[in-house]
């Protein structure tokens, strides 16, 4: 509606050949938009159509198409089951939790105590990077010794640069990892590549297969697994040229390296989307959902926010990035990215992990609804406006919600009683003992449970907060029992 308003007024200004060419590149840049985006699902394919009160022009065909089994109701997205080692991923098992160590690859001994404190704490992958020939070498002794000790949790070789090394390691460890920014094309060189023709970007695909074909040959023999690793840091200067720094680009990067898996009839791999921006990441991995559902692919896929970071920030954007996608039904292994030694990764990603799988049992959601406006190929917040305080409404709602978003705090009966402890945990000022609304403070409490009129002391408590500016938020059926 707003891009014809727009279009209408430069109309209303320009001459009638200069309008002609305002309406038909606004008309091209809207078909791009919605080819781009257009993914084709298999339990859902017909086009979702918005027809606002205008006329039927205006209409907003949003994509064709799905991510998830289903955007009200968290459904797991069926997959087949691909075997590292002795762990299954896929949708009819567990959410697979995994770690990568932190030490010298080269230094055996700390390695293999490392995996072992991983494995305790609940890893049922552990990662280990392999940057060259002598890291290979040490492989071999790490997965002997690990046996000797009585450990065979699966162990994943991470590979940059070097398909040689990939072929060597692929003999000791249960799974790899390549990375399609760097796998083939090597080093990030930061240049600019200009494709004249398709023939010369078919020339780079063609040298991709003949350097991945071996890996893919050797894993199939071997019964290796394999993970398609995109990382929104490292996309080579093909993709970048070719579709820019973006999610679209790394769903593209993987494909090219999961049609020369499936050329070969190997299938025993997972993807993988990540970045450290948890809505770069959301998007990527939803764009790539939507792609599998378009080619009838079934693969399952390793979340994780690349280096979060640590403590409380750390865990809060992998809760982000990778809550949101378990909560949309995907995801079948998972690793919390912390700055921290890798057993601590454990405790986060076992909890993500138990959420998820019981977000799916439940059916967690809403009631079914049709989306009419929401894009999940693109971010952008939902507009609206608060509520407007009208002349004579007996309560004042002013300061329940907030326009850049609300915080809403659950306070019980007992919380009540805590006084100052409380209204600093709310995020209050305090003077001389009296709360004070700040720009750091809850917007609103929600009381499940209303204090009875007999509860003096937490009914004070109750009334500072409101006069402070504080919303309280409570069932119908409390307040009537004790009005406030």
């Amino acid at each position: 509606e707003e891009i014809r308003r727009i279009v209408e007024h430069e109309r209303s200004t320009m001459d009638g050949a200069a309008a002609a060419t305002l309406g038909r590149t606004a008309a091209r840049g809207s078909l791009r938009k919605g080819v781009e985006g257009s993914t084709k699902g298999r339990t859902a394919t017909r086009a979702q159509v918005w027809r606002g009160k205008a006329a039927a022009a205006t209409e907003l065909v949003l994509p064709d198409g799905v991510y998830c089994e289903r955007t009200y109701q968290t459904v797991r997205r069926p997959t087949r089951t691909v075997w590292a080692g002795n762990v299954p991923i896929g949708s009819e098992h567990p959410i697979v939790k995994q770690t990568m160590t932190t030490t010298d690859t080269k230094d055996v001994a700390k390695t293999v105590e490392q995996v072992m404190r991983c494995a305790d704490a609940g890893a049922d992958l552990v990662r280990i990077t392999v940057q060259g020939k002598k890291e290979a070498d040490a492989c071999m002794e790490i997965r002997e010794k690990l046996f000797k000790y009585g450990y065979d949790v699966p162990l994943v070789a991470d590979i940059h640069f070097a398909p040689s090394i990939a072929l060597r390691v692929a003999e000791a460890f249960e799974k790899i990892r390549v990375n399609p920014g760097n796998f083939a094309d090597g080093a990030k060189k930061f240049e600019t590549i200009n494709y004249e023709d398709e023939s010369a970007y078919q020339a780079e695909l063609e040298h991709i297969e003949e350097v991945f074909t071996p890996l893919v040959e050797k894993c199939k023999k071997l019964g290796r697994a394999m993970r398609i690793g995109t990382n929104h840091g490292s996309l080579s200067a093909r993709i970048l040229s070719y579709y820019g720094d973006t999610p679209r680009g790394m769903v593209e990067s993987a494909f090219e390296f999961a049609r020369i898996c499936r050329k070969h009839d190997y299938h025993n791999f997972v993807f993988s989307m990540k970045a450290s921006n948890p809505l770069v990441m959301v998007q990527a991995y939803r764009l790539l959902s939507a792609e599998q559902y378009k080619h009838g692919y079934d693969y399952p896929l390793h979340l994780g926010v690349t280096e979060a970071g640590e403590g409380e920030d750390g865990r809060m954007k992998s809760a982000i990035g990778i809550g949101a996608l378990l909560l949309d039904g995907l995801g079948d292994t998972i690793r919390v990215s912390l700055t921290e030694d890798p057993e601590y990764e454990i405790k986060p990603c076992s909890r993500l992990a138990e959420l998820g799988m019981e977000a799916c049992e439940k059916k967690l959601g809403i009631p079914e609804y049709k989306e009419q406006k929401r894009d999940f190929t693109d971010f952008a917040r939902r507009s609206g406006a608060l509520p407007e305080q009208r002349e004579g409404d007996e309560v004042d709602f002013r300061g329940l919600l907030h326009r850049d978003g609300s915080v809403i705090t659950h306070v019980s009966l007992d919380d009540l009683k805590r006084g100052e402890r409380l209204y600093r945990d709310l995020g209050c000022k305090l003077v001389v003992g009296m709360p004070f609304k700040d720009i750091a403070s809850t917007d609103s409490i929600f009381l499940r449970e209303v204090p009875h009129v007999g509860d003096a002391e937490s009914r004070v408590h109750l009334k500072r907060l409101l006069e402070s500016g504080m919303g309280v938020l409570a069932p119908v059926k409390e307040l009537e029992k004790n009005p406030l």
